[in-house]
């Protein structure tokens, strides 16, 4: 069995409103020193299996047919044994 754990970005070149509501959030509570806020998601994953190979390509279609956009998003992941 494995656990994965999926970060969801928006891609550099798409515009993240939210990101900058967050950011124009910080500034107002005086938080300057943060210039710039982007927004995603985060999933956690349990995958059945002892091979590691396979788990990694199931985790791949489950992110790139269900969990992301691949149009605005990429994602990246961290996949451990339990």
């Amino acid at each position: 069995m494995f656990k994965a754990k999926v970060n969801v970005t928006l891609k550099k070149s798409v515009l993240d409103p939210q990101g900058k509501t967050v950011l124009h959030a910080l500034e107002s509570l005086n938080f300057k020193e943060a210039k710039d806020v982007r927004v995603g998601k985060y999933f956690e994953v349990t995958l059945d299996g002892a091979d590691r190979k396979k788990a990694e390509e199931k985790l791949r279609a489950i992110c790139d047919q269900v969990l992301i956009n691949p149009v605005i998003e990429d994602y990246t992941f961290e996949l451990a044994a339990l």
